[in-house]
């Protein structure tokens, strides 16, 4: 079994952690089944309200794990009353093995609170391609449905539970009115590497105590994941058990709204998707070696989604991330990665800034253009790339980070 590693904490990391309020219907409980690591935590419980709504949105993946097969399949029934995550074991091509240790995760897990098997959804981030001895967690969701807590311990140790090789926990809280009456939001996210969109290895989840019908909440985190984890990228890989979901016990009492479009919940949704994008920074922050948060802006494009698959392109190429790294105003590698977006671009009306700088212009470099300017913006921590194409009112903006030979150490033996 391997040991806990404790990589030292990334330089992008947060100066403190938020301190996280009670979720009325929440219960979070973690604990050490010996996963794979020895000395730390790999289990999170999580106890739901009976009627609570769950939404989710999953990898694109060809290749889901089952965990996800088993959660999209459970989603029919859009009610839940536990969540399991496990880390060390992504329990991913693992073939009937890991349909049968799902299953068994889930009777367990139903049998510990008392509800049916398709209320129980299970999540797991690690290693792929190993098998999942769900065995181990007999006794173990017992105890944890038996000592649930809610305070702002409780949300830290389940934060860390779920972490595999990041370097900090990942949390946020939010308040927000519907129609004058209080909700609080609270959202966990581990990821550090396989980090691309659709979704974007990456677990993340949120609760809130709106009553909220499962529809009207699967519709404002498909579009919140779209504007947040959707739009970060650390390596371009897109892991087999990207999971978002978001569960809502209904404790707040709220009005019933039955359309996601309803004035009503212009707060909550701007709250929601304020906190999706704040745990996709943190991810994009905590990426394995990364020194450097950058944000890639892209307009004057054709259309949105063709700036968003700009934006992806330099976020994702290794030439402008290791520019990055080095402290390299190397524009010519935004050229390129813009050129080879296969996306329409015109390189006369091409513009291109790093920070406030700006570095090319209508098809060469800038006539003001000041190495020093420009070199002083990349050794920041935090860099902005921004590019006009000059073409229509299309924008996008994404989210990476730098890639150090860190990544390479830490992916080199990730099995280890």
């Amino acid at each position: 079994m391997s040991s806990a590693k404790s990589p030292s904490v990334s330089p992008l990391a947060p100066a403190s952690m938020p301190t996280l309020p009670a979720i009325r219907g929440v219960g979070l409980a973690t604990a050490q089944a010996g996963i794979r690591y020895s000395g730390r935590t790999d289990v999170l419980y999580v106890g739901l309200d009976a009627g609570t709504a769950a939404a989710g949105v999953f990898t694109r993946s060809r290749c889901p794990s089952a965990p996800v097969d088993w959660c999209r399949e459970a989603l029919a029934a859009g009610s839940a009353q536990v969540l399991v995550v496990n880390s060390g074991n992504a329990n991913a091509f693992t073939g009937s093995r890991g349909r049968d240790a799902v299953a068994l995760t889930a009777r367990i897990a139903a049998a510990a609170a008392g509800c049916t098997e398709g209320e129980v959804f299970v999540a797991s981030t690690g290693v792929i391609g190993e098998p999942l001895d769900a065995t181990k967690f007999e006794g173990v969701l017992a105890e944890c449905a038996a000592r649930t807590a809610a305070g702002a311990e409780a949300w830290d140790a389940a934060a860390r539970a779920i972490m595999t090789t990041d370097t900090f926990p990942k949390s946020a809280s939010r308040t927000a009115e519907i129609d004058g009456v209080a909700v609080t939001i609270n959202g966990i996210a581990k990821g550090a590497g396989m980090i691309a969109p659709d979704m974007a290895t990456m677990l993340a989840f949120v609760f809130t105590d709106a009553a909220l019908p499962q529809p009207v909440l699967q519709a404002m985190l498909t579009a919140g994941a779209d504007k947040s984890f959707n739009c970060v990228t650390v390596d371009g890989d897109t892991s087999t058990s990207d999971t978002l979901m978001l569960f809502a016990t209904g404790a707040a009492a709220t009005v019933p709204v039955s359309d996601a479009a309803d004035p009503r919940l212009a707060g909550f949704r701007a709250a929601l998707d304020d906190l999706l994008i704040e745990l996709a920074q943190l991810v994009a922050k905590d990426g394995e070696g990364a020194r450097k948060f950058v944000t890639v802006e892209v307009g004057g494009a054709e259309s949105d989604a063709s700036a968003h698959r700009i934006a992806m392109s330099i976020a994702n190429s290794p030439l402008v991330k290791t520019a990055v790294a080095g402290e390299d105003a190397n524009w010519g590698r935004v050229v390129m990665a813009v050129g080879k977006a296969g996306e329409p671009a015109d390189r006369d009306r091409l513009a291109i800034w790093f920070g406030d700088v700006r570095v090319a212009v209508a098809g060469a470099r800038d006539p003001d253009y000041s190495e020093d300017a420009a070199s002083a913006v990349m050794r920041k921590s935090d860099v902005v790339v921004r590019v006009d194409l000059g073409l229509g009112a299309g924008k996008a903006r994404v989210w990476t980070c730098d890639l150090t030979k860190g990544y390479i150490e830490i992916n080199g033996d990730y099995r280890s």
